[in-house]
C-alpha cells in the first residue's frame, strides 16, 4: 500500500460513517449517494492497496451481497430501514473475513443499546409515535470498532 494511504482511506471512511450516523440521527435517512460513496471508496482502496481479485476482493463482494441479503430480510419485516441495509452492504465491501463477526457483534450491541434507550425514552413520552432506531449510528460504531482494530492493516480476506 502507498505510504500514508491507509490513513487517508481511514479518514475518508470515518467522515462518511459520521455523516451517515448524523443524517440517520437527524432525519432517519441515509442517502443512496452516501452509501454509494462508501462502496466506491472501498473499491478504490482495493486497487490502491493492491488487493488480489481472489480471494480478497471476491470474498468481500460475496460477503457484501450476503450481508445485504440478510439485512434486506430484516427490511422486509420492517425491522430495519432501506438506507441501513444499503449502508451495511456498502460497508461490508471494506471487511476482511476475520473482522465480520466482531463488526456485527459491536453493531448489534450498539443497536440494542440505542433501541433500549429509545424504548425507555418512549415510556416517558406516551403520546409520541413509536421510535425508529437510527441504526446507521450502530453500523458506524461497528465500523469505528473494526477500524480501530485492524481494518486497514489486515490483508487476508
Amino acid at each position: 500500500m502507498i505510504t500514508g494511504a491507509s490513513d487517508i482511506f481511514a479518514a475518508v471512511l470515518s467522515v462518511l460513517l459520521l455523516i451517515a450516523a448524523w443524517t440517520d440521527l437527524r432525519s432517519r435517512i441515509i442517502s443512496n449517494e452516501l452509501n454509494a460513496a462508501i462502496a466506491l471508496v472501498a473499491i478504490v482502496w482495493w486497487f490502491v492497496g493492491g488487493y488480489p481479485i481472489w480471494p480478497d476482493i471476491g470474498l468481500r463482494v460475496l460477503l457484501a451481497f450476503g450481508l445485504f441479503a440478510v439485512f434486506a430480510l430484516l427490511f422486509a419485516f420492517r425491522i430495519m430501514g432501506g438506507g441501513d441495509v444499503k449502508m451495511m452492504g456498502a460497508f461490508a465491501l471494506w471487511l476482511p473475513m476475520p473482522l465480520v463477526l466482531p463488526m456485527l457483534f459491536v453493531t448489534a450491541l450498539a443497536g440494542g443499546l440505542i433501541a433500549g434507550f429509545l424504548a425507555i425514552r418512549a415510556r416517558f413520552r406516551p403520546n409520541e409515535a413509536p421510535p425508529e432506531v437510527p441504526y446507521g449510528i450502530a453500523i458506524a460504531l461497528g465500523g469505528f470498532w473494526v477500524m480501530a482494530n485492524g481494518l486497514l492493516t489486515i490483508r487476508a480476506a
